[in-house]
């Protein structure tokens, strides 16, 4: 969608990093504060906590600290005596063997400077009881003891600071069944012209997009315009929806230097990965997708002059969309449920004069006409993303805003994996926005790859138009997400909501209303 540069302060995702560090602090300076010598800081210190759980299985976060010299990699390790067992992780690569459970860095947070933090997460399975562990390892470093060379025998005394036993209760008391009743989001393929799961069932998407996490950031107001909890997720899913699509902002992911440290970097990716598999956690399809960035364009339709990720480009840049894909990929590719949207809205054809032009810049990139920077095409970019190992299902959008997919099978890229599907943008006040033009356009390519209406939606405040597509979608069987859950004026744009709860606006209630009838 494009959409304006929103000037309201609201955000949420600098709630919980306060609170994680507030929670941190005493931790890291207690022995300061109670007058101890420097050398009894602990050379680090692990936060543990229970973010869900229910009748079967849980999630989880650690926050490591590091009171030592600066790493440049490193390995966590900890026991789960209680027979819990982890089933997937993020921003580390989680493995266990019996109880010993280790996370090994990934290539993006490696480095923990001497004071500073990461997080990781993590799904698991448990049974009867669900105990915290009690001791942490970090590059074999004991963690959350003094700094000091250990004794190779018990001391004969014990030590005036109580051993770290796990609470009695949980911090916050989890919920005793799945948040919204979930399931695993299927694991999906491309098979011939459907979306398939891990049995071969032919899949369609129902779902919304979620704004915020492609312009907060870059305006330095955190990093979500509105809560990602899971209540906030329980609403969405409310209304039947099946997949919830992410936009993201290329210059926060990689951390440049203009984004706030805060909501940048190795912040910025931990709160997506946290986010992204909450929403896998209550059975939610992600589609994760590159919105904002980098370049400067100051052509036809430009949306702002700025080189920064500020505003949606014709095309991704040579730049840094690559190295993002790249290191998207690496988050997630253990994950098949995640499905990777490579660039929002393409529109090379407002830069270049004709549209062979146009789909060629599209596919191949390089010095692409009427636009002043490197473009990365979206050869490069399923290139980068296979270049991982990962196989998750890839959308690319067309022409036009993603509305125009004419040539889109006459230059689909190469994909080793066979798992490319294309994506449309159906709006009332788009070129293709009627029903003879979904029959000449839509049809014939959802007629051979897997079609996702990844955006949809009207100007109206009313959702006449939208009834329409989604029973044209309905016909043929083919996926949609509304634009947007974000509770802004629908006078201004299309907004599905009015409150987080899910209070739909006069539009939203067309979408919520019609996947209520599918069931």
């Amino acid at each position: 969608m494009r959409r304006p540069t929103r000037t309201a302060a609201v955000g949420m995702a600098a709630v919980t990093t306060a609170a994680t560090a507030a929670a941190l602090l005493p931790a890291a300076l207690g022995a300061t504060a109670s007058g101890a010598t420097p050398s009894a800081v602990p050379a680090c210190s692990v936060a543990y906590s229970v973010t869900s759980q229910w009748d079967s299985g849980f999630q989880g976060s650690v926050v490591i600290t590091n009171n030592a010299a600066p790493t440049s990699g490193w390995k966590l390790g900890f026991d789960f005596t209680g027979g819990q067992k982890v089933t997937q992780g993020w921003n580390g690569t989680w493995s266990q063997s019996g109880t010993a459970v280790t996370v090994d860095s990934m290539s993006y947070n490696g480095t923990i400077a001497t004071g500073g933090s990461v997080s990781a997460g993590f799904l698991a399975n448990w049974s009867g009881t669900n105990p915290a562990p009690t001791a942490f390892t970090l590059n074999g470093t004991t963690c959350d003891v003094d700094g000091t060379t250990p004794p190779t025998t018990p001391p004969t005394t014990p030590p005036t600071t109580p051993p770290t036993t796990p609470p009695t209760t949980p911090p916050t008391t989890p919920p005793t069944t799945p948040p919204g009743g979930d399931t695993a989001p299927p694991e999906l393929h491309v098979s011939g012209n459907q979306l398939q799961d891990a049995t071969g069932k032919n899949v369609v998407l129902h779902g919304v997009n979620r704004s915020g996490t492609e312009f907060m950031c870059a305006q330095g107001r955190g990093i979500f315009d509105g809560p990602v909890d899971d209540a906030a997720i329980d609403a969405i899913k409310s209304w039947h929806v099946t997949a919830v699509r992410v936009p993201l902002n290329e210059d926060c992911w990689e951390g440049l230097s203009y984004v706030p440290a805060a909501d940048g970097g190795a912040n910025y990716i931990a709160a997506i990965t946290d986010w992204v598999h909450r929403l896998a956690a209550h059975g939610i399809t992600p589609i994760v997708e590159l919105h904002w960035t980098h370049g400067t364009y100051t052509g036809n339709s430009a949306g702002c002059s700025d080189v920064n990720a500020t505003c949606q480009k014709p095309m991704p840049d040579a730049q840094y969309a690559a190295p993002f894909w790249t290191g998207v990929a690496n988050a997630f590719k253990d994950d098949t449920s995640v499905v990777f949207d490579l660039f929002n809205e393409p529109y090379p054809d407002r830069a270049t004069s004709t549209t062979e032009q146009a789909w060629t810049c599209w596919r191949d990139g390089g010095t692409c006409p009427g636009i002043g920077y490197q473009v990365a095409g979206m050869q490069t970019l399923v290139d980068a993303v296979r270049g991982t190992g990962a196989r998750n299902v890839i959308l690319l959008g067309g022409l036009a805003y993603s509305n125009d997919l004419t040539g889109w099978l006459a230059h689909k890229p190469t994909d080793p994996a066979g798992n490319l599907a294309a994506a449309v943008h159906v709006y009332n006040f788009n070129s293709c926005a009627s029903a003879s033009c979904w029959d000449s356009q839509l049809a014939p390519v959802a007629a051979q790859v897997p079609l996702v209406a990844g955006e949809m939606g009207e100007n109206t405040c009313s959702h006449g138009f939208i009834d329409q597509f989604m029973s044209w979608l309905d016909a043929h069987k083919l996926s949609y997400l509304g634009w947007t859950w974000n509770n802004w004026d629908c006078s201004s744009g299309p907004s599905l909501i009015t409150a987080y709860d899910g209070t739909p606006t006069a539009y939203g209630i067309g979408l919520r209303d019609h996947l209520a009838a599918l069931g």
